[in-house]
């Protein structure tokens, strides 16, 4: 028996099969592989709502992508120095000197004119030989040198006082996660951005090796979330100042699209920069899938921001690949994180694919009966 005498022998079953189906609603001989898009607009619903959008050269203006232009910086002026008040914890070295020999302290040009280091107390003090107990906390090193040698008049002849910074235990950032040496960074070393903190703290160091659109930066202050952005946009010009007490946490954060339906290979993809295309996106994948694609159904889903405007409507965007136009079109629309892309089945493929599922339950009901051999001639 030939597939077309048993194809004549059953076409009026399947005619009826096909008919029950279509009068019957929700009935399915094979399940599809997506949604059925042309119901888009009829399945919107209040517990899920979301907008249909034709993508076209006006409509496409307002989801175009960011430009890529970085900006000027904030933090190319801040100044390495500045006022830096000593607290208690810090470690001071403190050296006084005497222009005249036979004093009680060494003239600049004999050894031992260095007291050694001091750690400043809980009570914020010091001790100086001859000048007492040195209230420090909250002064600057200028501010503390002069109060040492106020507290030597009388016993010390013009004493020229020096005071510097040994271990700064207070003035420092905290950076962690993924970078290669994390800890505290001390402001007194030259950080003054998060970007410094994270140079100073050996750069991050993902994983896997991630690109810098795919690390995530969150600056913690006084306990508040005041920053969290991705490392690229920071080096972008979105850098911003440091202050003691910060901290700092470098993490992975992969920002991903997924690609679905007829398309070369479906799978999860990696948003690379901010302004990715539509078109490159599908080009990402290797394309339409020539004999799956419907190039008239190419569709975008992108949920509402529900964390922070739980009433925002979700959006599906539709593209009809068949105009020459939407080329233009897909070029400036931009992708963005968790964004779907579905492209479905060319309504002759899924009408291949039901005729070849009604063709192998009819071949095993033969078989079984012994009507039909397993042999067939196309």
């Amino acid at each position: 028996m030939t597939i077309w005498s048993w194809l004549r022998a059953t076409a009026r079953p399947t005619a009826i099969v096909l008919g029950l189906c279509v009068g019957v609603a929700g009935c399915q001989i094979v399940p599809g592989d997506g949604p059925w898009m042309n119901g888009a607009q009829s399945t919107s619903t209040d517990a899920l709502p979301f907008d249909l959008i034709d993508l076209t050269p006006t409509t496409v203006v307002a989801y175009r992508p960011p430009p890529s232009v970085d900006r000027p910086s904030t933090t190319s002026g801040l100044s390495a120095g500045g006022h830096v008040s000593v607290a208690p914890g810090d470690v001071l070295k403190v050296r006084i000197f005497e222009p005249y020999e036979g004093s009680i302290f060494p003239t600049i040009q004999r050894p031992g004119a260095d007291l050694g280091v001091q750690r400043v107390t809980d009570e914020g003090t010091i001790n100086v030989p001859y000048a007492g107990t040195v209230k420090v906390a909250g002064l600057d090193l200028t501010q503390i040198e002069q109060r040492i040698a106020g507290q030597l008049a009388g016993k010390a002849q013009d004493p020229q006082v020096i005071v510097e910074f040994v271990a700064d235990r207070t003035h420092t950032v905290m950076v962690s996660g993924d970078v290669k040496q994390p800890g505290r960074i001390s402001l007194l070393e030259g950080a003054r951005s998060v970007v410094d903190a994270i140079n100073r703290a050996g750069g991050p160091a993902t994983p896997n090796g991630l690109p810098a659109s795919q690390i995530e930066v969150v600056v913690r202050r006084n306990g508040q979330v005041i920053l969290t952005s991705q490392y690229s946009d920071l080096l972008a010009g979105g850098d911003i100042a440091v202050q003691k007490g910060d901290e700092i946490v470098v993490r992975a954060n992969l920002r991903t699209f997924t690609v679905l339906g007829a398309v070369i290979k479906a799978a999860n993809v990696e948003l690379t920069k901010s302004n990715l295309t539509l078109l490159e996106a599908l080009g990402q994948v290797g394309g339409l899938s020539d004999e799956r694609a419907n190039k008239t159904g190419v569709y975008v889903f992108r949920m509402g921001d529900i964390q922070n405007n739980p009433s925002a409507r979700a959006r599906v965007f539709r593209l009809d690949l068949g105009q020459p136009v939407s080329i233009f079109v897909a070029q400036q629309f931009g992708m963005q994180p968790r964004d779907v892309i579905y492209v479905t089945n060319a309504p002759l493929y899924e009408y291949n694919k039901i005729l070849t599922a009604i063709y192998k339950t009819f071949s095993i009901v033969g078989i079984a009966k012994g009507n039909l051999t397993t042999t067939t001639t196309f």
